[in-house]
């Protein structure tokens, strides 16, 4: 049987977790097509803005909280076993207040306020916090270890990968989902498209998903470091802010957030909200700074990322799309790291279920 050929549309860290799964399989011709690719840094391209690290956000029961828990596995080994992809693991420590149980974000946040969350089972050393360890204003917590990842280091090492398993890269820039079928390095037309588009999926010609919508991040990345990852569920400065801070791997520097800013587009920087950033951060981890103020951060650079939010949740499935089969992976919110294996090991069964022979009657 001839090789299938498989284009998949997007080169963030969904579009490359699911190349790099399929081209494992040695059994496909796959090609990566893409406006961005690793090393670009634009405000349509949301996976170099991430954190990245692991810490779930997905609902009990549901089925991105199995795509969470499928992804583990893969980071852990990575964190293990290949320094090259710079990931590390990273001790970690969740801070909740009652307060933001009703809050917009403490719902967005519900199962890290839980005091027995379902990742307890899945993540090394989960326990919780003593009332010695909690700081001034937090009614409870839990600690784990987790990973974190330097996104300038694990992006280019996906396409790596891929390239070392015969994957063609190509810039390209759709008009049309169906065009992508086209322009195969092959030559010859697409066996099935890859939708992994991200917030590019809400314009996209034969997507057009209307349930997508930006949710604007906003961070600050330092050379101070203080060996922890953590976060709070909730500030006083509003509620489309937040506090978290996690040290990437590899010298990547210290990232510290935030704001989860629902259907706002600006690219700009707010200085103002800079400021409250870096305020939060040395409040919640004094040893950034040695306990002196945000003048003794060592400012690397600022930066604006949209997440690629869908009400309803990430779609991943099927659907032909004039003629040709079309594998859709994208929505994935600000969980696009945590859930990549699990959520690409989902669409890779989707194709082969696609590609499969239909039975005669």
């Amino acid at each position: 049987m001839a090789e299938a050929r498989i284009i998949v549309v997007g080169a963030g860290v969904a579009g490359l977790t699911t190349a790099l799964l399929l081209a494992r399989e040695s059994k496909y011709q796959i090609t990566v097509a893409a406006k961005h690719m690793p090393g670009d840094y634009d405000i349509e391209y949301a996976s170099p803005w991430a954190g990245a690290n692991f810490w779930p956000i997905s609902e009990a029961g549901t089925e991105a909280a199995e795509w969470d828990k499928n992804t583990w596995p893969e980071l852990e080994d990575l964190a293990k076993n290949h320094p090259e992809a710079g990931v590390h693991f990273q001790g970690t420590a969740i801070y909740n207040r009652s307060k933001d149980v009703h809050s917009p974000n403490g719902k967005h946040l519900a199962e890290k306020l839980k005091a027995e969350p379902w990742y307890k089972t899945v993540v090394p050393n989960f326990r919780q916090l003593s009332r010695e360890e909690l700081k001034s204003g937090f009614d409870s917590g839990h600690a784990f270890t987790s990973v974190c990842i330097n996104t300038a280091i694990y992006l280019p090492w996906l396409v790596s990968q891929c390239l070392q398993r015969g994957v063609v890269f190509k810039r390209a820039n759709l008009e049309h989902i169906s065009d992508a079928s086209k322009i195969h390095h092959s030559g010859n037309k697409a066996d099935i498209v890859v939708n992994c588009t991200g917030l590019s999926a809400l314009k996209l010609g034969g997507v057009r998903d209307e349930n997508m919508m930006p949710i604007r991040g906003q961070t600050v990345l330092v050379r101070n470091e203080a060996n922890v990852m953590c976060s709070s569920s909730g500030t006083d400065d509003g509620e489309e802010e937040a506090c978290y801070l996690m040290q990437r791997a590899a010298g990547g520097g210290t990232l510290l957030g935030g704001s989860y800013q629902r259907g706002n587009w600006d690219s700009q920087l707010d200085p103002n909200l800079a400021v409250r950033i870096m305020k939060r951060a040395v409040e919640l981890c004094p040893a950034l700074t040695g306990g002196k103020g945000i003048e003794h951060l060592d400012i690397v650079r600022q930066g604006v990322g949209l997440r690629p939010h869908r009400h309803g949740g990430t779609r991943i499935e099927k659907e032909r799309i004039n003629g040709v089969w079309t594998v859709h992976n994208y929505g994935h919110g600000g969980f696009g790291y945590q859930s990549s294996y699990g959520c690409s090991r989902k669409a890779v069964e989707i194709i082969r279920e696609a590609l499969s022979p239909r039975p005669s009657l």
